[in-house]
């Protein structure tokens, strides 16, 4: 992946990452018509930054539409897949949210949970910036892949 950094008025930066590269070709994978084909990466990204200001302009308590639980089963599909890239091993998501948006999403590699994640105001999910969106899904990846590597017969069972 090259250094790129491309300048955004919204977000700011955004870094090269491979965490962002298979964010951007898991939504692209979506896209069976090719209706985003001509679209720019930065665009398919834009719903995962939330300013600070409009994270408080956001209802604490709320249904999460649809789009947003999909942008989040998005990014967990995205930490499975670099997870399986960097360990070898498959891993799959699965999530319980409630309908007013909390529950938990977990990522499940053979018989091991690498993952285990309780989300609440869940309405309210996004990043600040891309380098932040890159940076907890790198997190997300490295300590999901730390747990395999320390218990890899339940991970590979």
């Amino acid at each position: 992946m090259t250094a790129e950094i491309v300048s955004l008025p919204r977000g700011g930066d955004m870094p090269a990452s491979a965490f962002l590269a298979q964010l951007i070709a898991v939504i692209r994978a979506e896209d069976g018509y090719g209706s985003w084909d001509d679209k720019p990466d930065t665009d398919l990204l834009a719903d995962f930054i939330v300013t600070r200001q409009e994270r408080r302009d956001m209802p604490i308590i709320g249904d999460p539409d649809p789009d947003l639980l999909w942008r989040v089963e998005k990014f967990y599909d995205a930490v499975g897949l670099a997870v399986e890239r960097h360990s070898g091993v498959m891993a799959a998501q699965m999530s319980k949210i409630h309908h007013e948006g909390f529950g938990r999403i977990v990522l499940i590699a053979g018989r091991l949970v690498v993952l285990s994640k309780h989300v609440r105001d869940l309405n309210r999910f996004g990043f600040e910036s891309y380098a932040k969106l890159a940076e907890a899904g790198e997190a997300a990846v490295q300590d999901a892949v730390k747990t395999i590597a320390r218990f890899p017969e339940a991970a590979q069972a």
